[in-house]
């Protein structure tokens, strides 16, 4: 995934995401901090939502069923690794990865695995914490042959 992708899903999701939490046009252009007449261009068709505009989406909707069917799990995990192509550092625990996630090896509790719909790649602790993610198969694999030798 890239920034266009991105901008480009959530402006198609748009209205669906202001329907999914039962707010008004004016409503939603007040909480995203952007005019009306921007939401309604946007919904319609006829422009895209800027940058900023989509992360404040995927942080303020965090937990919409629509973008965690988009980007296969937390939308802002799916942001932070497009802006700095790897995030390494304990993050929230996980439920494992039971439904979005395919397990691409696991060795004393530590899991490697890939998303289902956004194709980025995360390492669990034995607790299901998350280390590491990254759309970088390379760095997944050199990050999990580095735990390995670890642990």
């Amino acid at each position: 995934m890239d920034r266009d992708f991105i901008i480009q899903i959530i402006s198609e999701n748009f209205k669906n995401l202001r329907r999914e939490s039962h707010y008004t046009q004016d409503k939603m252009a007040e909480i995203v901090g952007v005019s009306k007449k921007t939401i309604i261009q946007i919904e319609k068709g006829r422009g895209l939502a800027d940058w900023t505009t989509c992360i404040a989406i995927c942080a303020i909707f965090r937990e919409s069923d629509i973008l965690h069917k988009i980007f296969g799990g937390d939308p802002l995990e799916v942001i932070e690794i497009t802006v700095q192509d790897v995030n390494i550092r304990p993050q929230e625990k996980t439920m494992g990865g039971h439904i979005m996630w395919k397990n691409i090896t696991e060795y004393k509790g530590f899991k490697l695995q890939r998303n289902v719909i956004s194709k980025h790649f995360r390492i669990l602790d034995e607790e299901n914490y998350r280390l590491i993610s990254t759309f970088n198969e390379d760095v997944a694999h050199e990050m999990w042959q580095d735990i390995q030798k670890t642990i």
